[in-house]
């Protein structure tokens, strides 16, 4: 049997499934992945010794203008679409046979492609609030904001999105350990499994199929 017959078999099988991903599922539209040699650490490297300080919570602080320039230029694509990877998983979640898709990614294609149970790790380009008045906006008032996107109190407008040296939110960590641990079926993809503490998730599976 085929490797792709047996993941069939396993989700035709499988009623609780928990679908764990990186940012490589995302390259097929257009996304950049981290650790390629086309990836955001090699978009790092012209900026010397700033490297991944750059996508930090301490280089927000010091050099927030610069901080928006890189992160408007490289880390958001508006105009990216779901790839068939995303469609697939919202058809498995309409099927009731996905439980939920747990991802590092920013990019917000899978509720795009029309998936519901969507735990972002890392956050989100799509949510950005005033670091003052707490007042939400969407991913247009940052990207139409010259140089730091303001609030109308005055207060800057931050993405919604984890920093280097930012701890994850205790609340999306701990319902993706109560989903992993109650899947039958984990699905890990797209991810090298080397950045902690999410990498750490899949210690949790009790279930019966893990694929990889």
């Amino acid at each position: 049997m085929s490797k792709i017959n047996q993941l069939q078999e396993i989700i035709n099988n499988s009623d609780n499934i928990v679908f764990f991903r990186g940012t490589s599922v995302s390259t097929e539209s257009g996304i950049p992945d981290f650790r390629s040699e086309s990836g955001i650490y090699k978009s790092l490297e012209k900026y010397g010794d700033l490297s991944e300080n750059i996508i930090s919570h301490s280089y927000y602080l010091d050099h927030t203008e610069e901080f928006f320039e890189y992160y408007k230029d490289t880390l958001v694509f508006k105009n990216a679409h779901p790839n068939p990877a995303h469609l697939k998983l919202a058809e498995m979640e309409k099927a009731g046979k996905l439980k939920a898709v747990i991802t590092k990614n920013i990019d917000g294609l899978h509720q795009k492609a029309g998936s519901e149970e969507v735990l972002e790790l890392h956050g989100s380009v799509h949510r950005n609030y005033c670091q003052i008045c707490n007042r939400q906006y969407g991913l247009d008032h940052v990207l139409e904001s010259e140089r730091i996107p303001r609030c109308e109190c005055g207060g800057i407008v931050k993405p919604d999105v984890v920093l280097y040296g930012e701890p994850l939110k205790n609340a999306v960590l701990n319902f993706s350990v109560d989903l992993i641990s109650q899947a039958d079926t984990l699905i890990i993809g797209g991810t090298s499994l080397v950045v902690y503490p999410a990498a750490g998730l899949i210690n949790y599976f009790n279930g019966e199929n893990l694929v990889l």
